[in-house]
């Protein structure tokens, strides 16, 4: 059976969107999904499935989650395979000043359109560089994301696209979990 990640957004976080990862793991158990993992208290997932199709198991995955807890948080689903390309493409990846705790991954449910990719690179400058590579938006924070001058808000209106961001470290942590 093949493997996927999954990354919930907005899970346990600011008190809001309370979901234990036990819980999580008995929902993905209850969809078909098997060997399920969790990783810290975010809302990542590792498992395999039956299912072929990453959309119709998003929604499924969705849908449980609002059943149970009542909220439906956006399910991003990755394979390792397209994990690994998005680890390989990372456009900051020959630069050493550029710390992986330091480097947000933005994962997106579609590629931005041309005028989405236009709408984001006109935006105001900040200390923070924003590079998009398909279905990622790679964010530089060179003083940490709680000294941002970006306002993510603003950016994700001008992408009109959903998605859900976990830092280098915790996206190589999720890679290494489904390749074991």
């Amino acid at each position: 059976m093949p493997v996927v990640i999954a990354m919930l957004r907005a899970v346990n976080v600011g008190g809001r969107g309370k979901l234990p990862m036990e819980n999580l793991r008995a929902i993905c158990a209850a969809i078909g999904c098997s060997d399920v993992q969790t990783y810290i208290q975010s809302g990542n997932v590792v498992f395999k499935t039956a299912e072929r199709s990453l959309p119709k198991l998003a929604a499924k995955l969705e849908d449980a989650i609002e059943k149970k807890f009542g909220f439906r948080p956006p399910v991003i689903l990755r394979t390792p395979a397209q994990l690994r390309a998005v680890i390989e493409n990372n456009p900051f990846a020959k630069r050493q000043e550029v710390a992986p705790n330091k480097l947000l991954v933005w994962f997106l449910h579609a590629p931005l359109s041309t005028d989405a990719v236009a709408r984001v690179a006109a935006l105001p400058p900040t200390p923070e560089e924003v590079k998009i590579v398909g279905s990622e938006v790679f964010v530089y924070f060179p003083n940490g994301q709680g000294q941002t001058k970006l306002n993510w808000a603003t950016v994700e209106r001008a992408m009109k696209v959903t998605g859900t961001g976990r830092n280098l470290n915790t996206v190589m942590k999720l890679l290494e979990m489904a390749e074991a």
